[in-house]
């Protein structure tokens, strides 16, 4: 249903980064890369996750409650993802593992700009 999600950055260097290493972990690459705006994805016609300079020139904030969830193939990628993040700066603001009764598996990160990430699969 979803065809992409963007967060903002104010440092689109230091966000490439950090995404293309984070994202080289589960085998996707940069889709569309321009001065403020940079997406990735596996492949064509997938959904997509997007990094952006606001476009009202003013600077990129965290929005409260707001949270992007990256699917996972199984919970050792979501450890992975989530450890990966972490050694590229990333904080944790939930250990990886099993919740809702091991009905999903996730991992929950703020990025370099303090964006929340969770890495998720169903089933734990």
């Amino acid at each position: 249903m979803l065809a992409y999600s963007t967060i903002g950055t104010n440092d689109m260097d230091r966000a490439r980064g950090f995404y293309d290493a984070l994202f080289a972990e589960m085998g996707a690459k940069r889709m569309f890369d321009m001065e403020t705006f940079t997406s990735y994805g596996v492949g064509p016609n997938q959904p997509m996750f997007a990094i952006a300079r606001p476009y009202d020139g003013k600077e990129a904030t965290v929005g409260n409650g707001c949270m992007v969830a990256i699917a996972a193939k199984d919970p050792a990628q979501v450890k992975a993802l989530y450890d990966k993040a972490r050694s590229l700066g990333a904080t944790c603001e939930g250990e990886p593992g099993p919740r809702m009764n091991g009905a999903f598996s996730c991992g929950y990160v703020r990025d370099l700009d303090g964006n929340k990430l969770n890495f998720f699969c169903m089933g734990a």
